[in-house]
């Protein structure tokens, strides 16, 4: 493993350059603040007509129009949804300077092939291993999030010393960055998601909550003990592992860790995540996504209202609006 630290960086590569922050969500916003605070000279580009352009102004930053944010800068991140940066790409091509370099946040589009760069760009990858409002707070905090670094294309002979210096202007040099590729970004990070992150957890939940409400338990009860319980694990394995959940939780709660954890998730969910795994390394996940996209996203916006519909939903909804500690 090569893990880089502030030690390692050296941010006068990007000193009096201009860094063009292409979208305005989470991690666009994070990026572009964290940036300018670390005293860089970023530029946001957005669509005049869009929402985010007054909060970006509001915000203190330099914003543009798309094409013209690009002009005259260095490195280019594209910060924007995966689906939409085929296209987004297209429309800015011809105003990108001779080897700029391509940052990314996500290796998708690159691993994927959704865009084919110009031969004289470096092509790199900064992955904060957080949101983006994690990565902002922990920066105005003194703090950092872990980031991932990868270089596709060299171009100029410096394109992981630009990559480095943006990791560290975004305070991911200050938690460490470790190095990868595009291809290891791409596939460990659709795999957690759908695998363990998103889609194991939700569908291990709902199935938690439906078994204990068809047995007859109150759908109270069960929201608190599948959905509700479930920070106060997660956060003491964030803090310290295994190690530290086996230490807090009772010794009946671990008993029954290790002797029920592994009749749920056995050798049938250990062969569904292969065959989740596959699917990412092959492309197949690819080229469906990309196919509904394309499509109008039909099929998704009925999966998502049928999990949005689902009564732990409601129950959760109920519950969370008197607990008036809790950001909603």
């Amino acid at each position: 493993m090569q893990l880089y630290s502030e030690a390692d960086v050296d941010i006068s590569c990007l000193q009096d350059k201009q860094i063009s922050i292409l979208g305005y969500g989470s991690q666009g916003r994070a990026h572009a603040l964290n940036l300018k605070d670390s005293g860089f000279n970023v530029v946001v580009g957005l669509r005049r007509s869009g929402a985010s352009w007054a909060k970006a102004e509001a915000d203190g930053l330099h914003v543009k129009e798309l094409a013209e944010a690009v002009k005259g800068a260095c490195i280019i991140a594209f910060l924007t949804p995966d689906m939409v940066q085929k296209s987004l790409y297209a429309a800015i091509e011809a105003e990108i300077p001779d080897a700029a370099t391509l940052l990314f946040a996500h290796g998708f589009a690159i691993h994927y092939q959704q865009i084919e760069p110009r031969e004289d760009l470096n092509v790199v990858l900064i992955a904060p291993k957080g949101p983006g409002g994690l990565v902002r707070r922990q920066y105005e905090e003194g703090n950092g999030v872990p980031c991932l670094v990868a270089v596709d294309t060299d171009k100029s002979g410096e394109a992981l010393q630009l990559a480095l210096a943006y990791a560290a202007g975004i305070g991911g040099a200050r938690a460490g960055v470790i190095e990868t590729t595009f291809a290891e970004e791409t596939e460990t990070d659709l795999f957690g998601e759908q695998a363990v992150l998103c889609g194991g957890v939700t569908e291990l939940i709902v199935a938690g909550f439906e078994t204990l409400v068809e047995a007859g338990y109150q759908p109270e009860v069960a929201y608190y003990e599948v959905m509700h319980e479930l920070k106060l694990i997660v956060d003491l394995l964030h803090e310290g592992g295994l190690r530290k959940m086996y230490e807090f939780i009772s010794d009946t709660a671990a008993w029954g860790d290790m002797i029920s954890g592994p009749r749920v998730v056995g050798d049938e969910s250990r062969a569904a995540m292969k065959a989740v795994l596959s699917d990412i390394q092959d492309g197949t996940f690819a080229r469906n996504w990309i196919a509904e996209s394309e499509a109008g996203m039909t099929e998704f916006k009925r999966r998502m209202d049928a999990d949005l519909q689902h009564p732990i939903e409601k129950v959760g909804a109920d519950l969370r609006s008197r607990m008036d500690w809790l950001e909603n």
